[in-house]
Formats: C-alpha cells, sequence, structure tokens
C-alpha cells in the first residue's frame, strides 16, 4: 500500500485588516494609555518636548495632536519600520546598546506595536514626519475604510512624499493628529490625563533633555486647579531617599518639623548598610537570603528611590492647609511608581494597581504600616543594567517572573527601613496629640489553613487534624475570654504573636516530614502555651521550675533551626552537671519569652553575617545561653550573641509593635517582658562585661532576671 498525496500547497497566513485594529484595542487598555505610548515613542525619537494638544471645543471636530521635536522618520523608516507590525528595529537597537545620537538614550520600546496605540484613540489618523535633510512624509489612514477591507494584503496604506509645511527650516519631528475619537473626553478623564503625562518623567529625577506638556485650549479651567507635584512633596512630613548598589544599601531618612507641634526635625544619614529583605513566604525563620547581597539584584541592576510620606491622622491635619486638596491628590495618585532611565514603567502606581501589596499589608499592623494613599514614591532602574525586568506587551508592569518578585522583594524591604525610623516619630506625634496607640487585631486563620495544607501534603492530616483543632479552639476561647475581661486590645495581639509563631514552628518541622514525634510533641507544648496564658487572668499558676530544664528545652525546640542555620551555639549549664537555679514561675511563659530572644538572635545573626555559598566555611554565627548571679536585680538567663547588636534604647525595645524587622510585629521582646514580669522577674539589657561574657559575643545581650 502507497501513501497517495492529492496536493501539496505552501499558504501563507493572510490576516484580516482588522488585526491591526484588535492589536489597539487589546493591547492598549485605555485612551490615557494610547496617549502616555505615544508620548513614549517620542522619547526613543530622541525628542526633547512633546506637546499633546486636546482639542474639544474650537473646532466642529474634536481631535488630539501630538507634536515631538524628535529625530523624524524618513520614507525607508516609514515603509521598513513604522509600517511594520512586530518590527525588531529597537529591540535591535537595545540589545547593541545603540543609544540615540542627541541625548544618547536607550529604546524604550521593543515590540513594534506601540505605535498601534493611535488607533485606540480616534478612526482617523493623519501623521506627519520629516528626517535631517529628508522631504515631509504624510500618512493618513481612515480606519473605517481600511478595516472594510477583508485582507491586510487587500488594505494599502498612502504615503505622500512633500516639500516641508510643517517642520520647515532645519526643524525635524513627528505630528500624529487623531479626529473622530473614540473617547468622551469629560473633566475627570482629562485631568487623569494631565496627572498621568505629568508623571511621565519622574518628578524626583526629572531628565532635563525630555519634557512633556498637556494643552487643553478652550477648558484650561479643566486642569489650572491641579496641584503642582513639587508642591505635594515639599508638604510631606517625611522624606526617604536611598540607593543599593552590589548589596550596600545607602540611605537617608529625614522627619520634617510640622507646624504647630512642639516636635524637633530630625535626619538620619547611612552608608554601606545592609538592607533586610521581608520574607518570601511570610515566615522569615526559616529564609537564607535575610539581607539583598550581590546576587539579589542581578537582572535589577543598581536602584535608586524617594518616598515621600503623609499623616492622615485628623490630629495631625487639623494642623495643615489644604487638607482636601492634599488628601485629594492622595488618594488619586498616591503609590509607589518605577521609572527606567526616568521614563515611567506603567501602570505601577496607578489606581487600583497595589503592586507592592502596601494596603493588604497594613491591615495587621495600621499603626506601622504605610498604605498607598499616604506616600508618593518612585524606584528608579537602569534600563541597560535591569535586563531581568521585562515588559508585558499590555503595558501593565513587568512579566511576572523571578527577577520581577525579587524587585518587589526589595523595594518592600527598602520600604521597611523607612517603617523603621518612621514609627519612632510617629510614636513621638501620638504622645504629643494624646492619640492612643491602636493595637493590632490579627487573624489566626492564616497560619493555622497552612499549617493544614501541609498537613494534607504530607499525608498525615488525619493524625494531626485533632492537634490542630485544640489549638485553633483554645485560641478562640482564650480570645473570648480576654474579651469579656475587656483586654482586647494589646494582650490579645500578644495571644496571637505566639500563638503564630508556634504554629509557624509546627509547620516548619511538619514540611521537613522528618521526624513526626518531634511534630506531635511540639504540637503538645503549643497546647500547653495557650492553657499557660492563663496567666494573663489568673496569678495563680506559678510552680517551682529549674533554670536548666528551661534552656534545656528551648534547645531541643530550636536546635533544627540553630542547624540550618549554621550558628555555633553555646551553652555551657548543660555541658556538666551543674543544676542552676530554681525559682516560681509559669513555664510555658517564659519559655515563649526564650523562644522570642532565640528567635531573634538567629534573625540578626544572619543579618550581620549573611549566607555564603561556601557551606564547608567555619561559621561566624555565635549565640550563648547561659546563667549568671553577676546581675544585682537576681539570678538570670543570659542570650546573648555576636549579630547586629541593638541601636535603640531599652524603653523602644520593649514597646509594642516597635520593630526593626521588616516583617516583625513588634511583640517579640514586649511579650518577653510582659512575661517576666507577670512571673516577678524583668527583663534586662546589660553590658557583655556586666555578666562576663567572652568577647566574642559583642552584639545583643539580653537578661530574664528571676525573683
Amino acid at each position: 500500500m502507497t501513501n497517495t498525496v492529492h496536493k501539496q500547497i505552501d499558504q501563507p497566513f493572510r490576516p484580516r485588516a482588522r488585526v491591526l485594529q484588535l492589536l489597539g484595542d487589546e493591547l492598549i487598555g485605555s485612551a490615557r494609555l494610547a496617549v502616555f505610548e505615544l508620548v513614549k515613542n517620542a522619547y526613543d525619537a530622541d525628542a526633547t518636548n512633546v506637546n499633546v494638544r486636546l482639542d474639544l471645543v474650537s473646532s466642529q471636530k474634536p481631535s488630539i495632536t501630538i507634536v515631538d521635536d524628535g529625530e523624524g522618520m524618513t520614507l525607508d523608516i516609514l515603509q521598513s519600520v513604522w509600517l511594520v507590525p512586530g518590527d525588531e528595529h529597537r529591540q535591535k537597537q537595545r540589545e547593541s546598546l545603540t543609544r540615540s545620537p542627541m541625548h544618547g538614550r536607550l529604546p524604550l520600546g521593543e515590540k513594534g506595536l506601540g505605535r498601534f496605540a493611535v488607533h485606540k484613540l480616534g478612526n482617523r489618523i493623519k501623521l506627519v514626519t520629516r528626517a535631517q535633510h529628508s522631504d515631509e512624509c504624510v500618512v493618513e489612514i481612515d480606519w473605517n475604510k481600511l478595516i472594510a477591507k477583508p485582507f491586510l494584503d487587500e488594505a494599502p496604506v498612502r504615503i505622500t512624499v512633500r516639500p516641508p509645511k510643517v517642520f520647515t527650516d532645519n526643524k525635524t519631528g513627528t505630528m500624529i493628529k487623531v479626529s473622530q475619537l473614540r473617547t468622551n473626553w469629560t473633566r475627570g478623564e482629562t485631568r487623569r490625563l494631565q496627572n498621568q503625562i505629568t508623571s511621565i518623567c519622574s518628578p524626583f529625577e526629572e531628565p532635563a533633555s525630555f519634557q512633556a506638556v498637556l494643552e487643553l485650549p478652550g477648558l484650561e479651567s479643566w486642569i489650572e486647579d491641579l496641584p503642582d507635584v513639587r508642591e505635594i512633596l515639599n508638604r510631606a512630613i517625611w522624606k526617604f531617599s536611598f540607593r543599593l548598589n552590589n548589596g550596600e544599601f545607602e540611605w537617608t531618612y529625614e522627619f520634617r518639623k510640622i507646624p504647630g507641634l512642639k516636635l524637633d526635625g530630625r535626619t538620619i544619614k547611612k552608608s554601606a548598610d545592609k538592607l533586610k529583605l521581608p520574607p518570601k513566604t511570610g515566615d522569615d525563620s526559616s529564609e537564607k537570603d535575610v539581607v539583598a547581597l550581590k546576587e539579589n539584584l542581578s537582572g535589577i541592576g543598581r536602584l535608586s528611590g524617594e518616598f515621600y510620606v503623609y499623616d492622615r491622622d485628623r490630629e495631625v491635619l487639623r494642623l495643615l492647609a489644604d487638607v482636601q486638596l492634599l488628601t485629594g491628590y492622595l488618594d488619586e495618585v498616591g503609590g509607589i511608581r518605577v521609572y527606567r532611565d526616568g521614563i515611567r514603567v506603567y501602570n505601577y502606581g496607578e489606581p487600583g494597581d497595589d503592586w507592592l501589596g502596601l494596603d493588604l499589608r497594613r491591615v495587621n499592623i495600621p499603626t506601622r504600616r504605610i498604605s498607598r494613599n499616604i506616600i508618593l514614591g518612585a524606584v528608579h532602574l537602569s534600563l541597560e543594567e535591569s535586563t531581568g525586568l521585562i515588559e508585558k506587551t499590555n503595558r501593565e508592569g513587568f512579566v511576572e517572573n523571578d527577577v520581577c518578585h525579587e524587585l518587589r522583594r526589595i523595594v518592600l524591604g527598602c520600604l521597611a527601613a523607612l517603617e523603621e525610623e518612621r514609627q519612632i516619630d510617629k510614636g513621638r506625634i501620638r504622645r504629643l496629640t494624646g492619640k492612643p496607640e491602636d493595637p493590632t487585631s490579627s487573624k489566626i486563620e492564616k497560619p493555622i489553613e497552612d499549617l493544614r495544607r501541609e498537613l494534607d501534603n504530607q499525608g498525615i492530616s488525619k493524625r494531626f487534624a485533632p492537634y490542630v483543632e485544640k489549638i485553633e479552639s483554645d485560641y478562640r476561647n482564650m480570645q473570648e475570654t480576654l474579651l469579656s475581661a475587656g483586654m482586647s486590645g494589646l494582650n490579645l495581639a500578644v495571644v496571637f504573636h505566639e500563638v503564630e509563631r508556634g504554629v509557624r514552628a509546627l509547620h516548619q518541622v511538619i514540611s521537613k516530614g522528618t521526624d513526626l514525634k518531634a511534630a506531635a510533641r511540639q504540637a503538645k507544648d503549643l497546647m500547653r502555651l495557650l492553657d499557660g496564658f492563663s496567666v494573663l487572668l489568673r496569678k495563680d499558676s506559678k510552680q517551682n521550675h529549674s533554670a536548666r530544664k528551661l534552656i534545656e528545652t528551648a534547645r531541643r525546640f530550636n536546635i533544627l533551626r540553630i542547624r540550618h542555620h549554621k550558628v555555633s551555639l553555646s551553652c555551657p549549664i548543660l555541658e556538666g552537671n551543674a543544676q542552676g537555679f530554681n525559682s516560681r514561675f509559669a513555664f510555658s511563659l517564659v519559655l515563649g519569652a526564650l523562644g522570642n530572644l532565640i528567635d531573634n538572635s538567629l534573625y540578626w545573626l544572619r543579618v550581620q553575617w549573611p549566607d555564603v555559598q561556601d557551606s564547608q566555611s567555619p561559621t561566624k554565627r555565635k549565640l550563648h545561653i547561659g546563667l549568671t548571679s553577676d546581675l544585682s536585680e537576681g539570678p538570670a538567663i543570659i542570650v546573648a550573641d555576636n549579630g547586629t547588636g541593638f541601636q535603640d534604647d531599652p524603653e523602644y525595645l520593649t514597646r509594642p509593635f516597635f520593630t526593626r524587622k521588616p516583617s516583625g510585629m513588634g511583640l517579640g521582646l514586649y511579650y518577653a517582658n510582659l512575661a517576666m514580669e507577670l512571673n516577678g522577674g524583668q527583663l534586662l539589657f546589660p553590658h557583655p562585661g556586666e555578666v562576663n561574657l567572652p568577647d566574642q559575643y559583642d552584639g545583643a545581650v539580653v537578661a530574664l532576671v528571676f525573683k
């Protein structure tokens, strides 16, 4: 039997003429974005000035005209580039790092699709362009006639070559006039267009070589009362500027004096600092890269930025002038934008685009976190260096790859550095205005949900389900008890902090799938911790316990993490037969306090000594847990390390919600202090010499002092 072929045909694709209109409609989300794209094209054409003229009343036929003074196009460029969808002209320039002759720019466009933005604006297009030493070229397109043709190759576009009429003398550039507009340009839409045009260039780092202006003949009043961006920036209470290069973090924090408040401003400058990164998973206990290293900037390159932050508390707003103008502007354009080579990457920072999750992030810690409606910010990238960040074809930010995720993490780390200092001044403001520092209202659902999912993944949900249900039930009961006792604020937040910490630790043990007995033991200890919280309401459940046993239990709970992070642990009391001291205390609560101190040390050791690739090298991270009788206040358990140490006074360290960890709630040391006070002891921060520590422990030193 033979294979019979009747006919073979090589048939090329024949796009319908309407495909060009579809490109404009589907790739460009709005008429304002279409104008934005055409202005970007002018930047790529090496223009210095772009004029956007919106004629709505001066003629019977409303129109939009965009004129630039760039290099213009020759007949050959028109034919081989502008009229060729998807042409690689700009992409090749960028890949070869070929910069423009006048301003030395790399092209922003690379897909050859931005020009179809013009079809989003209207049905009739007239393009006039002139390159140096060339005649003018004119292209006119009637979109309705063009798409009436069945196929694209049956819809030719006529190009007229003529002596210069628009770009006379030695002028060059491009003019695009669009009529039969497809958008109803209302006052509100026009004001949003003005805000968008002013945001094309960074107001913080505006390139002197490029400027875009909107003209609205006959309707100037629509936009003349819009606030000047720089005037709004000058009214910010906080300013934070930063640079990150090769892992070195340089920043300046400025708190400006508020009119009517007897509170001095302050400025802090840091160079060669480490940028602490928020965890990828929501739990920093297992993260290796807690600070930004050179590797974290791969595909991103150097970056810098500015954050201007405002205060919308009623007590502060009443001290300010033109409050409605300020808050209205922040509601409309608040957020953090991204700029490459000084030109905006759309649509980061647009209303509805919370690309950093700022508003959600603020829910759990409203007194400390910054939301979109109190910040005007910009992040600046180098187009040449940020090769791993690829703009989406639909102009809605970068492709969601690993580099984009790392950029988001880095920017959040920079924001957290600002929040660290801001919380100090925010507290000073609140104390002066008499506003209490509201406690957080966190929820336990998320960590419990994560734990259940991990149990399912490991196939052990049946065995551990009773533990999880008991933990959740006990937490609910404790919540109701605290609420009924009128203690719904800070103490409830502390309960959540400790329960979440325990659930996360249990989740980590189970996810490793190595020791189910250890996991069961940890679940039971978490239930005992909840039982121990009754001390917050009843102060009669203390018993006599050994400090040695407390340290031994804490070491057992944390030894896997200590080894995972390559920390050298010293526990002298456990290396001999000495028993140490006994004291009366609630074991679970003080164990939680000691666990918090270990958590803090493990984090700050990673900040001070970032992870290196060579796992064979001896560890530089050192942790000491021991006993001392050298303090006059009483016998104590000492936790010391060679991490970064404390940079704040003790009064701040034990204040609720005060933290310098990007993902921290600021309750760890507060809880430790509260637990010790409830047991008749105290939390102290002695000098290493006071407790006779070896010289190698030159970081944080904390003492749990018993009576």
